[in-house]
């Protein structure tokens, strides 16, 4: 059952208690579908709402992608920007979608439609049920497994997605022990770690984050291409979502910034590679526009002009065949404003990316309508 507060909600912005400490509020929806159900398992019955910038979020649609569902249940992706009342269904992106049911302006209107009551966080993702005109679960954990199990039967006989399972029975206990640290530590952790308030909190959050990056290193060390059971599974999906925006976000929005993975996790920084390389459903997912323009709106008290995006990383993820580069022009495209719009950053490296801890040559280092013609060494660590 929903369970609702009689306090006004509190700022949506304001995220850590008097102690410091960031606390996840709960999911409040948490039934599933099937077939003994109220919530049947019915081609265009539901409708996923997620966006882009969330990893909880991504997850869902990953998984959904992945499980081929894209026929069965539809989707609208919300805007990256955060208010008072959830996020918007603003469509000044291409990807944003608005609301295709009610034509609502924000998230909370989606959550009042089924309880007019509910006055807690107005969070993605939202699985809701046309039918029955209200919200059949909002906690992505448990959304990722209703697709993986729930539609199976919906999907064409000859689908190669017909039968997919992403949480094996024989690999679940191995599944389960690997997410509950990757939660509580990474998933999670980069948020207890970003939205500190007291200095205590912060180095015992931020230095949890990298004990649970040193412990996917060393279980990636052996050269797998998956996390559990050398196979695709739900501990990949969940892991990946908070590695892809780990260097691009994190690092610097959450004060993650003792190491960075492209740097300083060679094996980590392979397999995430790999996710986003050569599974397609994870780079279409995958929006760094949306995920940057995200966490510094969204996370600066939903002010657009105050929330200042930075340029790097450039790349956002560097090639699959990085580590084999050995000397090579790079070219980085600025983003397109309107002095930057005919202008690159070109840096020649002898070493790049074949070995991250040793100094970087930049010859001709920097062009930006220019030639700097100097050589210096910089050090990457």
């Amino acid at each position: 059952m929903t369970q609702v507060n009689n306090k006004p909600p509190a700022s949506i912005y304001k995220q850590a208690d008097t102690d410091g400490k960031f606390k996840r509020q709960d999911a409040q929806f948490r039934n599933t579908i099937s077939k003994d159900g109220k919530h049947q398992p019915e081609k265009g019955r539901y409708l996923l709402y997620a966006n882009l910038l969330c990893p909880w979020a991504c997850r869902t649609l990953i998984t959904r992608s992945l499980k081929g569902l894209e026929d069965i249940i539809d989707v609208s992706i919300l805007h990256y920007t955060l208010t008072e009342n959830g996020w918007t269904f603003e469509s000044d992106t291409p990807e944003a979608t608005g609301d295709p049911l009610f034509g609502a302006k924000y998230i909370k209107e989606i959550y009042h439609k089924a309880n007019p009551e509910y006055n807690l966080r107005y969070t993605v993702p939202v699985l809701f049920d046309k039918k029955l005109n209200t919200i059949v679960n909002n906690e992505s954990s448990e959304i990722i497994r209703i697709f993986n199990e729930a539609f199976d039967e919906l999907l064409p006989t000859d689908s190669p997605k017909r039968g997919l399972n992403f949480y094996p029975e024989d690999l679940r206990q191995e599944i389960d022990d690997l997410n509950e640290w990757v939660y509580h530590n990474f998933n999670n952790g980069v948020y207890k770690t970003g939205f500190a308030t007291k200095q205590e909190v912060y180095e015992e959050n931020v230095l949890a984050v990298f004990e649970s990056l040193d412990k996917l290193e060393k279980i990636l060390s052996d050269g797998r291409e998956y996390l559990v059971g050398g196979r695709l599974t739900e501990a990949d999906i969940r892991t990946y979502v908070t590695a892809v925006r780990f260097d691009t976000a994190y690092h610097t929005k959450f004060k993650c910034n003792i190491k960075m993975i492209r740097h300083d996790y060679p094996n980590v920084h392979r397999w995430l590679r790999h996710m986003y390389w050569d599974i397609p459903e994870f780079k279409k997912c995958t929006n760094f526009d949306h995920i940057k323009g995200g966490y510094y709106y969204a996370v600066s008290d939903g002010d657009k002009a105050g929330g200042v995006v930075p340029l790097g990383p450039r790349p956002h993820i560097l090639p699959k065949d990085a580590a084999d580069i050995k000397t090579e022009l790079l070219t980085i495209p600025l983003p397109l404003s309107k002095e930057n719009r005919n202008k690159n950053i070109q840096v020649m490296s002898s070493s790049v990316f074949h070995d991250l801890r040793t100094p970087i040559l930049y010859s001709s280092a920097i062009h930006i309508g220019w030639s700097l013609h100097k050589t210096r060494t910089l050090n990457l660590w």
